[in-house]
Parts: structure tokens; sequence; C-alpha cells
């Protein structure tokens, strides 16, 4: 059978495509997940149904795809947990629902995107969502994906300290860290509800089963895609050992900002070097495609939490982040800050989920920790061929903190964050600092040296395949997300970000891409 649109990955942005392109019964559509599916709720495993667990990021689960990459030279390859299963990394996150800042989308459309305007994009985000804590225009009230701020649980100590702390640092409020004035520190916003994880399979894609033109199919891997005359025509696929070909009029690449440029390289369209090396006859040069890796990294300093001081609430307990300005920075609120318990109640004794910590002689279980998100890094990544095999992943790199703007930035977030540890604010509950030492946070080489052994990283990857003007060569595809140089060929997902969200968050953004998309997949 040959269906109007193959979308390739079934997550995030891919439940939004093959919702919303069911939506007209005259275009059939064809869903694939290289994870398994789970038609039916009743079925869903509790690591994916349950928000309070993330067990389904553990390298052993069959629920992602368990990668490897670089983080620094220091630390070397660490385990990436990417989606791999219905909903994709919505089903396994941590439930964020922070939108990337209106000065994000103002830049992309100064990159030369002028239809990802704030202005323009707002409206999607809107049409995303079901904001059940603001109503009004900046928040959407009829939307599939539900979006909540917790804070009708206790505040634990350690949360009271941080807010307290930003407020005597001089810092303000933001009711509203979704809204136009994001700035200060706020209620982190989220999409658990009553302790369920609401991915995008769940909000999105289940109402939209019973549709006789919408077909979803798991556990079939897309090795690349075929390509006549420059001419997207299909996909070949594999399931149970089985190769075979599906036929398709348009096809669109959802499978994220890992999978997605090594599908397109898999298929002959990518840097002609890497193509060349392993043997892969090139279709179309794209110098760009895996280049420009984006994500957000995460430096963290400790404590020492006083016997008595609360660190963990319930379900409801509030999660205050703070948005701001590094000093010098020509970019507003470029910076985040967010403060944790050092032990997550979430990933204990999960096999292969990376935690460092950086506690020394104290329990893990008497440690907190206060974190610095690099918002805008300056420096990026790169995803590589490692084999014409597409059973073999990609080798990438995040090559953290190698420019200096970024680690002159993080090396002053960190620094303020002790700040307000030795604030009046903590005096409470934080006993003394842990890590990093004096001797470490007074001098900037020893600083430098103990963040690139020490930093960690979010599950935010972006830009592999970025969008922007054909006066960049490092583009791979253009506004409305076509593949430069192949007909009928889109790239929907995290990687057309031509900068990561300076917000410190991803998933409310790839939900908004995605729902601006569809109209130009539908006139195409």
């Amino acid at each position: 059978m040959k269906y109007d649109v193959v979308i390739v990955g079934g997550g995030a942005a891919g439940s939004v495509l093959a919702s919303r392109l069911a939506e007209n019964a005259e275009t059939s559509v064809l869903l694939l997940e290289a994870g398994p599916d789970y038609p039916d709720p009743a079925n869903l495993p509790d690591e994916i149904k349950f928000g309070g667990t993330r067990y389904a990021e553990g390298q052993d689960s069959e629920h992602n795809w368990a990668l490897r990459a670089t983080i620094t030279e220091e630390q070397g390859e660490i385990h990436v947990a990417q989606g791999r299963v219905i909903g994709g990394g919505s089903s396994i996150n941590g439930q964020a629902m922070q939108r990337g800042l209106p000065e994000d989308f103002d830049a992309w459309s100064a990159l030369g995107n002028d239809e990802w305007s704030y202005t323009k994009v707002l409206p999607f985000f809107r049409k995303s969502e079901t904001d059940l804590d603001i109503q009004d225009d900046f928040h959407g009230t009829n939307g599939p994906m539900p979006v909540r701020r917790r804070h009708s649980g206790s505040t634990p100590d350690i949360q009271k300290a941080f807010h307290a702390a930003c407020l005597e640092d001089g810092f303000g409020t933001s009711d509203d860290t979704n809204g136009a004035n994001p700035a200060g520190v706020g209620v982190s916003p989220s999409n658990n509800i009553d302790g369920i994880r609401m991915s995008a399979a769940m909000t999105y894609l289940n109402p939209m089963r019973h549709r006789l033109n919408l077909t979803v199919r798991g556990s079939v891997a897309v090795r690349k895609i075929l390509i006549e005359d420059r001419k997207a025509v299909g996909v070949e696929a594999e399931s149970g050992g089985e190769i075979f070909n599906i036929e398709a009029d348009r096809v669109v690449l959802s499978a994220g900002a890992i999978k997605s440029p090594h599908l397109l390289m898999l298929s002959g369209i990518g840097p002609v070097e890497q193509l060349k090396q392993y043997g892969i006859d090139q279709v179309h040069e794209l110098p760009g495609v895996g280049q420009s890796l984006w994500n957000h990294l995460s430096a963290h300093i400790s404590y020492k939490v006083k016997d008595g001081a609360s660190m963990k609430g319930d379900e409801d307990a509030v999660h205050f982040s703070l948005h701001y300005t590094s000093e010098g920075s020509s970019e507003a609120n470029d910076m985040v800050l967010r403060t944790n318990t050092v032990v997550d109640e979430r990933s204990e004794r999960v096999p292969g989920l990376r935690t460092k910590y950086n506690t020394g002689d104290v329990s893990p279980d008497q440690a907190a920790r206060i974190s610095c998100t690099l918002g805008l890094p300056d420096g990026s990544g790169q995803v590589r061929l490692a084999s014409a095999d597409p059973l073999v992943q990609p080798s990438f790199n995040y090559q953290y903190l190698q420019h200096p703007n970024d680690i002159r930035r993080v090396r002053e977030g960190i620094r303020m964050a002790a700040r307000l540890l030795e604030s009046n604010a903590y005096n409470d509950v934080a006993d003394y600092r842990i890590s990093p030492t004096e001797d470490i946070l007074n001098n900037d080489d020893a600083l430098d040296l103990w963040l690139r052994q020490t930093v960690g990283t979010a599950r935010h990857v972006s830009g592999t395949c970025k969008m922007g003007p054909v006066s960049d060569p490092m583009t791979v595809v253009d506004q409305h997300c076509r593949v430069k140089g192949i007909v009928g060929l889109w790239v929907v997902d995290a990687s057309v970000m031509p900068r990561v969200p300076r917000s410190g968050g991803a998933h409310a953004t790839v939900l908004m891409i995605a729902e601006r998309v569809v109209e130009w997949i539908s006139e195409a």
C-alpha cells in the first residue's frame, strides 16, 4: 500500500504530526516507531505511565536507545537515553513543560526564519496545550497537552531557601515562566497530572487511533529513505528480521536530533567525506547534516543539608527555577539555576543512569545541590557516521565547555550558586558546601578543570538538521522544514532548531514545531 505521508519516529513531534495530519480523512498517514507501541493505555508499563520514575532512562530498558556519547574529553563516553517507544522522549522524560523564551524565536527569525518569530509561534504553543493555571492570551485552553505548575503540595525547605536566596540576592519573581516576562525566580511548569506522565502519545496520538486513515506501527525500524531523481518516494524498513519497502508521496523524519541526521546520512544525504568513508552513494551533499549539535549542560554545587530540614515533598511539591542574564551577556536570560536533591528519588538504583553525586564523605541522601544550566551555549557538537550499517549507532560528541564564553558563564554561575548558599536564606537549611571546595572555587583554572570533570547533560539534543536560508551553507532544511535539494522530504523534530531554547527545556518547543509545520506538509 502507498501512503500519502509516512512519518519516521513516533516521539513527541511524530505523535503531533500523525494526529494533526489524520484530521483530514482524505490523507492516509503511516507512523513508524522503532520501539514498542502500547495502543491500550491499560497495558502501558509503569516506567512509562508514572512520572515519578526514570527507570525507562536506564541503559537496560527497552524503551530507550541507550546510546553512548562523549561529553568532555576528561569524562569520555557517557550513557545517553533517547526515547525508543511510542511517545519518544515524552514517554521517558521528567515532564518539564518550559517553553522557549520569546527572545529565542525572535533570534530564530533574525537568522532568516521569519516564520518563526515569537508572534508567529505563540498561536501554536497555545494550540498545543491546555493550561490548567493561567488563562490569557499567552496560554491555550483546549489543546491536547495539559500544563500545570505544581505548588499545591508541601514546599520542601531546600526549595523555600532557594527562592528566598534569589530574592535576597536582588532577583525578581516571575509569575509565569511561559509568559512574556519569564525572568526571575518562578515555578517550573509540568505535564505531570496526578502522578501520570502525559506523553504526546497519550495526549495527541491515542485519541486519534480510531481514524481509518491513520496507521501506527511499533517495532519497525527505518533503515533509510528511498529517493528517486531527488524525490523521496518512501522508506526501507525492518521488522521481525524482514526488510521491506514502503511507498509514500511525502516522507517526514521525526526521529530526533541523533537519529534524523543519521538516517539522512545513511540515505546518501550529508557531508560527502563521511558518505565516501563508509561507501554510501551520495544522493545530495549537505555539509550541515549532523553539525551544530546543541544541548544544555548542567553543573552543580552540592551541600550538606541540616538535620530536620526537608528535602523532598509529595508529587505536588513546588520546584523553582531562576532565569537570569549572565554578566556582560548580550543575550537576555541565557542562564538558569535550579535546586533539588542530589539523589533523585526517581532514579535511585536505575542501572546505567548517569548521576554524579559529588558529595565526598556525605551520604547522598543527606545532600542537595544547586544546578547551573547554560541555557544558550555558544559552542556546539556534532553527530558523525560510524558505519554504513543502520544498526550501528552514529558517534556524537557534545564538545562541552570548549567555547571560552561558555566556560566563563558556567564558572560565573557556579560562583553565584555558592553565593546564594551563603545567604541568610540557607541558615537553617545548609550545613556547609561539599563541592567544589574553596580552593577550587577561587581558582579559575582549577574550577574550569573541575567543571569539565563533573559537568552533566540534559536530554535536549537539537540543531543537527538546522533550518535556515540558502545563504547559510550549514543549514539542512528551509524554514518550512523541507530538506534542501530533495522533494517530498521534511525533518520535523528538535534537530531543526537553529539554536536550542535558552529556557533550559525543549519538549514544549518540539510540540510547537510540529504544530507549526503541519499546515505546510498538508499543503504540499
